[in-house]
């Protein structure tokens, strides 16, 4: 049964919750002006996210691969969390204090919530702002702007600039003593599995939270996409914020209609019934 839009009972589930699951999309982040590259005018230069975020497309071409990458890092240092994350990050802060426990999982790869000041996130598509050793396999954290000298002032999205054609030798190379193998963007590309650790992480959030909230996703992407409906299966109350309805609005309890920004402060306001 679907209450819709009644803000007064979800805050009354709200107010007695004492683990909730946050999972978002990446609603919650155009209202930082982050590109989604979805949908029209979804596009880097000639092409959509999916020609070029694949595996295939970094072992045929890893210089525009990371020339597409590089130009997601620098816009993303220019951005900045919204009303939305820092919600989110403020409950959390908040409910911990009373002993409740609020937990990102996120389809977001660039860590404003991390910046909002959220500690509970898992980044289930990995993160901008780390990379990989292709031949090593060390994973770490990056915030070099450029990341490596040669992709400095490269990576325009004009459809009429050319590709930088940068050697291998001088994309992104792994610091690790005696390697020196290839870096790759530690995101999770079309095609590859997620994290299995990571994926577990969830699932065991998703098993014992008592309120879920769907903010900002579309609710196509899978396995994320079956997350909330697998909560909404067991009875557990599900509220989706979101622009417009998803495939899986109907199974929800709560849908609140608008730009996350303005619909999830008010939902995650503290409840006259806190005790801190």
């Amino acid at each position: 049964m679907c209450l819709f839009s009644d803000l007064a009972a979800f805050r009354k589930i709200f107010s007695k919750a004492n683990n909730i699951a946050i999972i978002t999309g990446a609603g919650v982040s155009a209202e930082s002006g982050v590109p989604t590259f979805r949908g029209a005018g979804g596009y880097w230069r000639k092409w959509q996210a999916q020609e070029l975020a694949t595996p295939e497309a970094f072992s045929r071409n890893p210089s525009r691969v990371w020339e597409f990458y590089h130009y997601r890092r620098e816009v993303m240092l220019t951005k900045n969390p919204n009303p939305a994350h820092l919600a989110i990050a403020e409950c959390e802060e908040r409910l911990s204090k009373q002993g409740r426990k609020v937990t990102v999982i996120t389809q977001n790869i660039d860590e404003l919530h991390r910046r909002a000041g959220s500690k509970n996130v898992l980044e289930i598509h990995g993160s901008l702002f780390k990379t990989r050793c292709m031949s090593c396999g060390h994973e770490a954290a990056n915030y070099k702007s450029p990341i490596c000298s040669a992709l400095e002032g490269k990576g325009a999205p004009d459809p009429n600039t050319h590709d930088a054609k940068i050697p291998v030798q001088q994309l992104p190379r792994c610091e690790q003593t005696g390697c020196h193998g290839l870096l790759r963007p530690a995101v999770v590309w079309f095609g590859e599995t997620l994290d299995a650790d990571i994926l577990t992480s969830a699932e065991t959030v998703l098993d014992s939270c008592d309120l879920c909230l769907v903010v900002g996703t579309s609710s196509v992407v899978y396995p994320a996409a079956m997350f909330a409906p697998q909560v909404a299966a067991r009875g557990v109350p599900v509220a989706e914020f979101n622009m417009e309805n998803t495939p899986a609005t109907m199974r929800f309890k709560f849908h609140f209609h608008g730009p996350c920004g303005t619909t999830l402060p008010p939902a995650l306001a503290r409840h006259e019934a806190e005790q801190n």
